[in-house]
């Protein structure tokens, strides 16, 4: 493929709800462009951009893909990303080295939550977007609800330039309502508009053309006073309106039969903006305030996907917004601060590369085994660095326990879960100290089961996903006096130390606090610490169920010791049983993690989702509905929201999102604090049998 000037470049993404047909529509796009000499087909796992294996198996897209191809004078990078709401990740990352959107809907199930998700995301990139209403060829489909459900969510401004000649069996191609000209079949003929559809396209017509006049003060002056606007005009007035953001463009056809495609690249070409019409962003701590796309220009790339292949290693995916990086040569990382070697670069298409000599202002490039550069950073120069802005991703709502299947599994464990966080920004690793658990977060069940059986597929290294541990804690209700003595007599030196502790309740959740009051020189200052040692550790498991104890002040008052058998190992066993004895007296009381979350629903849902949360005991705080949605303020048990994020997927049909942090320990309820304790005695006596 030919070097193109950033004028020539579209920068697009492909976004919908999982199902709108984003593959087969790929396929379409690289067909008729030329890209490609065969139609790829989901079901035979050899579609251009769902190459992956996961993605094979599940039939689902969960990575990005690059399928750069030309068409007339330009080079269109389309940038493919799954629909599925767990990978949201991916969808973030195309959205931000994109100028376009391409966004999808069906017309037989209209538009659903992840198109509206994927839209609100593409607006807040301030990108240019059009709209395909996709498989018209499908039973229920229906190109005029689609229109108006999204000029219902999306507003006004969405405007058809075209429409369909029938529906499901009965579609044959598509009107143009700029030229007045049906296309029908694929490839497409030109005819004329059938009679019984002139009618209602004259009317769509005339609605574009008044949205068109009314986004240009000339172009409206034109059409008050009563003159027709040419179709040169109306294309022009269409091209500043869509990078404006003031008009967004609905067409149509099927991408399965190809109907409507070579319009759609058309309309991509004409309509979405070149990087020369988007100011680029840069990061508040850069030096360099002010880039412009150009090609001789200070070399500015943003690192937007890292992935690990198995027969080449590590690839690196650039978007090139200032200057040029060339193949086998050096580039500076500004976020590492260090010098690295860059390779041969290459083109990517689905897992096929081609080679490149460089990369220039506004296009996407790749290159294998960089060193030190991570997704997010910045390549550019040591003497001006430009730092870009960052990728931003949402924060981690679902959680699982990893635990390793075989030794061998858990030496690797750790390396693989790096990897796998290396390549996609929205898993989080975590060690929890409370439940000796490793810990992995991200966006929802099927993204975490995805990751674990990549971990195989790629790392070699099983592993079993569980619900994660929830980190209890017990404490005291009442100040107790209590008393022990360790002594033990089998000729020589004995054992010998005596501790007398007054145990007192701190405020809810605090650390323990160990005091000495002991006077008159009953327990030697030598052995305090001793004594205080044995306290602490024995509050790493309390009385009730071996959870960790907190909110604890423990007081040595007193006690005795034996000039020759006291030791320091003494008075730490004789501490450590004085606080186990004096915690049954204390009236010790389970404590659960309580977590505060804001869910954000369509009104709609509000009633089911106080319902729910009411079974899970949480206590709604406030809502805050405005504008047809519902922000709800709750608190609620850890335990009892583990699986959220798959529960309001189910309440909402996928439309609700949520965020959830921890707040604070309150005291479990009696009758569930028996279920516990039940619960932990049966894990500790599962454990010793293993």
């Amino acid at each position: 493929m030919k070097q193109y000037s950033p004028d020539h470049i579209r920068n697009v993404v492909l976004l919908s709800h999982s199902g709108a047909g984003k593959t087969t529509l790929s396929e379409a796009l690289l067909f008729a462009a030329g890209t490609i000499n065969r139609l790829g087909k989901i079901e035979a796992g050899n579609t251009t951009s769902d190459y992956d294996p996961d993605e094979i198996k599940h039939r689902i897209s969960i990575n990005l893909s690059l399928l750069p191809f030309e068409w007339h004078e330009s080079k269109v990078n389309l940038l493919d990303t799954p629909g599925y709401l767990d990978f949201v990740g991916e969808v973030k990352a195309a959205i931000r080295v994109s100028e376009g959107a391409l966004i999808l809907a069906s017309a037989a199930s209209g538009l659903e939550v992840g198109t509206e998700l994927a839209w609100n995301y593409s607006q807040e990139a301030g990108q240019s977007q059009i709209i395909f209403i996709n498989k018209m060829d499908r039973e229920n489909a229906n190109f005029n609800k689609t229109v108006e459900q999204s000029q219902s969510r999306f507003g006004s401004k969405c405007i058809p330039l075209q429409m369909p000649i029938g529906a499901h069996t009965g579609f044959k191609g598509i009107i143009d309502l700029i030229s007045m000209k049906a296309y029908a079949g694929n490839p497409p003929q030109e005819a004329a508009v059938p009679a019984e559809l002139v009618e209602q396209a004259k009317a769509l017509q005339s609605k574009m053309i008044e949205a068109v006049a009314e986004t240009d003060d000339a172009l409206m002056e034109k059409y008050l006073g009563g003159e027709e606007l040419s179709a040169a005009e109306i294309i022009k007035g269409l091209q500043q309106a869509v990078s404006a953001g003031k008009i967004v463009p609905i067409l149509t056809g099927s991408g399965l039969q190809g109907i409507g495609v070579t319009q759609l690249l058309d309309a991509i070409e004409r309509y979405l903006p070149s990087p020369l019409q988007r100011k680029i962003a840069v990061a508040e701590d850069s030096s360099v305030k002010d880039l412009q796309p150009d090609v001789t220009g200070m070399p500015a790339a943003l690192v937007f996907k890292t992935t690990a292949d198995p027969y080449v290693g590590k690839l690196t995916y650039f978007r090139v917004y200032s200057g040029t990086i060339e193949s086998n040569s050096h580039i500076w990382n500004v976020n590492q601060n260090a010098d690295e070697r860059i390779g041969q670069l290459f083109m990517v298409r689905g897992k096929t590369q081609e080679s490149m000599a460089k990369v220039e202002a506004g296009d996407i490039g790749g290159v294998a085994k960089l060193n030190i550069t991570l997704t997010g950073d910045t390549l550019g120069t040591q003497a001006k660095p430009a730092k870009l802005a960052p990728l931003t991703f949402p924060k981690p709502i679902y959680s699982v326990a990893v635990h390793p299947k075989t030794k061998a599994d858990l030496d690797k464990m750790g390396s693989a879960l790096a990897r796998l966080a290396e390549e996609d920004l929205t898993l989080h690793i975590r060690r929890d100290h409370d439940t000796a658990e490793t810990i992995l977060s991200g966006m929802g069940d099927t993204q975490l089961a995805v990751a674990g059986e990549k971990m195989q597929r790629k790392f070699g290294v099983g592993v079993e996903l569980t619900p994660p541990k929830v980190p209890y804690r017990e404490s005291i209700t009442q100040a107790a006096r209590s008393e022990f003595r360790h002594k033990k007599q089998s000729g020589g030196h004995g054992q010998f130390g005596h501790v007398v502790l007054e145990l007192e309740p701190l405020p809810r959740g605090s650390a323990n606090v160990f005091e000495n009051k002991v006077v008159g020189g009953a327990v030697p200052k030598n052995y305090i610490p001793a004594v205080e040692k044995g306290v602490l550790e024995a509050s790493k498991e309390g009385s009730l169920a071996g959870f960790p104890v907190v909110g604890l002040k423990a007081i040595i008052v007193d006690g005795s010791f034996h000039p020759v058998d006291s030791s320091e190992m003494c008075f730490k066993i004789a501490g450590a049983g004085a606080l186990k004895q004096g915690m049954q007296d204390a009236k010790p009381i389970l404590l659960e993690p309580m977590v505060s979350m804001k869910i954000t629903v369509p009104n709609d849902f509000t009633g089911d989702i106080l319902s729910d949360l009411n079974t899970k005991r949480a206590h709604v705080m406030g809502m805050n509905p405005e504008g047809g949605i519902n922000v709800i303020d709750a608190e609620a048990p850890m335990a009892e929201v583990l699986r959220y994020a798959t529960d309001l997927k189910s309440i909402t049909q996928g439309r609700g999102t949520y965020t959830m942090e921890f707040k604070q320990y309150k005291e479990v309820p009696a009758h569930i604090t028996q279920k516990i304790i039940a619960d932990r005695q049966a894990e500790k006596e599962q454990e010793a049998l293993k």
